[in-house]
């Protein structure tokens, strides 16, 4: 697989809800991984994947792909991350946080 972002919908579940939360977001394919960055860990959907870790991926062309989120603490492979979201880009630069979600 190569290294590519692209636009999917990112299913949690809500952390004080229990429902499904989706949102549409920027994803990244690497090392058969997918990631998710934001630039601080306040948002529900990171909130959500580290409280209940079962996340699911849905695709343009249908395909939903379930898999464990796990917070990624390594900042060399978030600074790798964060360049293949946003190449040539002052933004690659910025500190972020991220989880991986590993297909199951």
């Amino acid at each position: 697989m190569t290294e590519s972002s692209f636009r999917v919908l990112l299913q949690t579940v809500g952390r004080k809800s229990g429902r499904p939360h989706t949102v549409k977001i920027t994803a990244v394919l690497y090392k058969d991984a997918y990631y998710f960055t934001r630039h601080h860990p306040d948002s529900d959907w990171f909130l959500n994947a580290a409280h209940n870790e079962n996340v699911s991926i849905s695709f343009q062309d249908g395909t939903i792909v379930r898999g464990l989120a796990q917070r990624v603490s390594d900042d060399s492979l978030v600074s790798i991350i964060s360049n293949i979201k946003y190449p040539n880009q002052p933004r690659a630069k910025e500190r972020r946080v991220a989880i991986r979600v590993t297909p199951e």
